[in-house]
């Protein structure tokens, strides 16, 4: 397999998130923030490089948003280059993590960052067809390169 991006800008992970007494605290509500699920997916391996969306900067803090009240979280991302042909199988990774990790009560958005994929809006399409998303993870081999990418490095 030929790589698209033979040579990607590589970033720094940021910090680990501390984690403070009130979050271990089963009787205190603690709602969800961006930075939560970020670190749900930082670790998300790309298909195509040993490198996490995070290290590519595909997945930012920033690009999330959490709307608690209305159960509703976003995710944008963006891909290594415009005509990245992994962007629709990085967005069902990002989808598939956060809807196996996430309550139920989510309805769960990953698109694509405005401007930043020739073909945005065809993937932004796709990722939000539950019937498409569904027949997606019925394919075997599909479903198995997912599986890849959302496990844990050193597991």
């Amino acid at each position: 397999m030929e790589l698209e991006n033979i040579n990607p800008n590589i970033y720094k992970k940021i910090n680990d998130r501390p984690v403070l007494p009130e979050e271990e605290d089963d009787d205190v509500e603690d709602e969800f923030d961006s930075r939560e699920v970020f670190d749900l997916i930082r670790s998300i391996n790309d298909p195509e490089h040993p490198l996490t969306l995070e290290e590519l900067h595909v997945v930012e803090n920033s690009l999330i948003t959490v709307d608690n009240k209305n159960n509703i979280v976003k995710v944008l991302y963006t891909p290594t280059i415009p005509h990245c042909s992994m962007a629709t199988l990085i967005g069902l990774s990002i989808r598939v993590k956060l809807l196996r990790c996430l309550p139920p009560r989510f309805k769960v958005n990953v698109e694509i960052t405005p401007g930043t994929h020739a073909s945005e809006h065809s993937v932004n399409k796709q990722l939000a067809d539950k019937e498409r998303v569904a027949a997606a993870l019925e394919n075997t081999h599909l479903i198995k390169v997912i599986n890849q990418c959302i496990a844990m490095k050193g597991l």
